[in-house]
Parts: C-alpha cells; sequence; structure tokens
C-alpha cells in the first residue's frame, strides 16, 4: 500500500473479529517499532506482546478497551535510559516510545492489521499486574488484528482541521 494511502485509510478498530494476527506480520509490526529513531539511538523502548488467555485477561482487568483484539502490544520505556534536554526539565521517553508506537500503527496498516491506540487504563496498574521492571513506564498498549465485519471508523474519523489552523510559518 502506498503510504499516503496508510495513513488516510488507517482508523481505530474498535471491534475485532476472532481471525489471528500471523506471526509474520506481528514481526513485521514488531520491526517497524525496532527501527523508530530514538534520541541519541538510545532504544530505551521494550514492547510485550500479550497473546495468551491469561496475559489478555489481566489486561481486560485492567481496561475496557481490548475490543476482543487478539494481539496487544504494551509500549513501555526505560525511564534510566533516556536523553534528559537543556534545561533539565523533560526527557525523550515518552517520545521515543510515542514513535516507536507510531511506527507500528502504520506498519500494521500497511500489513493489513488494524489496531487501536488504548490509554484508557492506569499505567502503574498495568505494570504492576504484569510486574514490568520499576524502571520501565508504560506509555499505551495497543490493540492488533483483524476488524469484525461490521466494524469501521467513526463517524468523525474524516474531519480534519485545515492546515491552516493547525500550521504556522515564523
Amino acid at each position: 500500500m502506498e503510504f499516503k494511502e496508510v495513513i488516510r485509510k488507517r482508523y481505530s478498530c474498535k471491534k475485532y473479529s476472532e481471525k489471528k494476527v500471523e506471526e509474520e506480520k506481528l514481526a513485521a509490526i514488531l520491526e517497524a517499532g525496532r527501527l523508530a529513531p530514538t534520541a541519541k539511538n538510545l532504544q530505551e523502548q521494550h514492547v510485550y506482546v500479550l497473546q495468551s488467555e491469561e496475559a489478555l485477561a489481566k489486561l481486560d482487568k485492567i481496561t475496557p478497551c481490548r475490543y476482543g483484539a487478539s494481539t496487544v502490544l504494551v509500549v513501555a520505556y526505560d525511564g534510566s535510559n533516556v536523553f534528559t534536554y537543556p534545561g533539565g526539565t523533560q526527557d525523550s521517553g515518552m517520545e521515543d516510545a510515542t514513535i516507536v508506537a507510531t511506527h507500528m500503527i502504520l506498519a500494521a496498516a500497511d500489513e493489513g492489521i488494524d489496531s487501536c491506540w488504548i490509554n484508557r487504563l492506569d499505567p502503574d496498574e498495568l505494570a504492576t499486574e504484569f510486574g514490568l521492571p520499576e524502571n520501565e513506564k508504560v506509555l499505551m498498549v495497543m490493540d492488533l488484528g483483524y476488524a469484525a465485519e461490521d466494524a469501521g471508523p467513526l463517524p468523525n474519523h474524516e474531519k480534519r482541521k485545515p492546515l491552516t489552523d493547525t500550521v504556522s510559518y515564523l
């Protein structure tokens, strides 16, 4: 699929079929995250793949937003291995993990896999429930799967502000 088509057609899927994500497609999605740029190339991201019934049941206790997806990725980053910007008030962890997640979402769309960025959860609760290392901070979870036949984008999906409202030239 052409990149412009990928970004235009991709939407947040809220209802998945029972069809599983193929291993080779999952591997391509994870590889896209691995190749994502990070500040100083620190690669502080860590992606957890949830597919077992036990792991998905744990997630369902934390968020109602799995929407039946058979695969869920937890995107976290090592807070002790980030670049601290001049001024010392901001670091690269959250933005680097966001770039990784975005690469994976777009790679999923390119593979014909639907996704949804989920942030309706308590990241600390998720980290505790899954026993993640203390230095890791959870950014988000990402549902992956095939949309159910009656799934589709929200009615406002195509509505976008004009560039003149969101871009300024200085």
